[in-house]
């Protein structure tokens, strides 16, 4: 069911706007037109783009609530007075200068990996994406925001559910283990909130601390910016190894935001009535814009305007490192299971295992 939702978001139209009545959305997939709708974000609003796209059952709400599990409006979701300040306290993480000297460390978190893949293939195949592509982003980005003493393979499950819980299509008891695992993930944060409030520092918490956020707030900051700042990134390594596996281009990465980045979709609603094209779409109607794949450039994979991700510089420089340093593994090896099983959800998708024998 997945495969096929995927294969409809990934069909070209020539309609510059078109509903999906088994989405229930309007979608976008002309690059010129979700250039538009990115840049007016008046008219198509983000505040959809934290929702849940499978309503939430009332156990589901339930155990959200008993941790006061809240996402107010801050980064992705937000087209108010405080979405700038925010950003601009959270982009001093992520500049330029910062990106570049991180390299080195994420070059020796790369390197060995790579070098533990080497030595299991001794042993019979090996999952790429476990051994290689999972952790070392979450320790990059951790590195880059200041945050210590994370337990990684918990924030990595964290992440999964709760890209699970928003952007698939669980049952109502699938539904309801992830929403245990969000509320996990969320008391974990309201905890280091807590202790930026009692001792400041310049880490993540600190900072956001400092601008006088409430709780929520800070809490909804680093929700989304520990999950998307390194999930994502691990999705896009794993999407450009499964490419260099089955076919071998010049700049792997590049060519994956063009035609298939692990974020091939993102969210809006329209303010007030509009035109896409010659296409009128009423109020409040709900929007899917087609990133990758539909022949626009590979930077509109990360989105343009007031919403551009942050950590676009940093992703590019992880993937690179991770191409360049696995290269001659991944020219030494041949794919278990082809296709590979896949993440299949409305904004992402990528390969949840390369499974990988010489």
């Amino acid at each position: 069911m997945f495969q096929e939702r995927s294969r409809k978001l990934g069909q070209v139209s020539s309609c510059p706007a078109r509903f999906d009545e088994e989405l229930g959305i309007w979608v976008v997939d002309d690059p010129g037109e979700v250039r538009g709708v990115l840049l007016d974000p008046e008219t198509f609003r983000p505040d959809n783009a934290l929702v849940a796209h499978t309503p939430l059952s009332v156990k589901a709400l339930r155990v959200l609530s008993s941790v006061g599990f809240a996402l107010p409006p801050t980064l992705a979701n937000n087209a108010g007075p405080s979405h700038r300040p925010i950003r601009a306290a959270v982009a001093r993480f992520f500049s330029p200068a910062r990106v570049a000297a991180i390299e080195p460390f994420t070059r020796r978190l790369v390197s060995e990996r790579v070098d533990a893949a080497w030595e299991l293939l001794d042993s019979g195949p090996v999952d790429l994406v476990e051994t290689i592509a999972a952790e070392p982003p979450a320790l990059v980005v951790l590195e880059m925001l200041g945050v210590r003493d994370v337990d990684v393979p918990a924030l990595k499950a964290w992440s999964r559910d709760s890209l699970e819980l928003f952007w698939g299509w669980p049952g109502e008891d699938r539904q309801l283990e992830l929403a245990h695992s969000a509320a996990e993930f969320y008391g974990w944060l309201r905890t280091r909130t807590e202790a930026a409030r009692r001792l400041a520092g310049d880490d993540l918490f600190g900072v956001l601390a400092g601008l006088g956020l409430t709780d929520e707030e800070i809490c909804a900051v680093a929700y989304f910016l520990l999950i998307a700042g390194q999930e994502t990134t691990s999705q896009l390594i794993s999407t450009a190894f499964h490419r260099m596996l089955t076919e071998p281009a010049e700049n792997p990465v590049e060519q994956v935001l063009a035609e298939a980045s692990s974020v091939p979709t993102w969210r809006r609603v329209t303010a007030v009535p509009v035109s896409v094209g010659e296409v009128e779409l009423p109020a409040d109607a709900p929007v899917l814009l087609g990133l990758t794949g539909h022949g626009g450039p590979a930077d509109l994979a990360f989105g343009i305007g007031l919403h551009r991700c942050l950590g676009a510089g940093l992703a590019r420089l992880e993937a690179r490192v991770a191409v360049e340093r696995a290269e001659p593994l991944l020219a030494a090896v041949r794919l278990v299971e082809e296709p590979p099983p896949m993440l299949e959800l409305l904004s992402f998708r990528a390969p949840s295992r390369l499974l990988v024998r010489r």
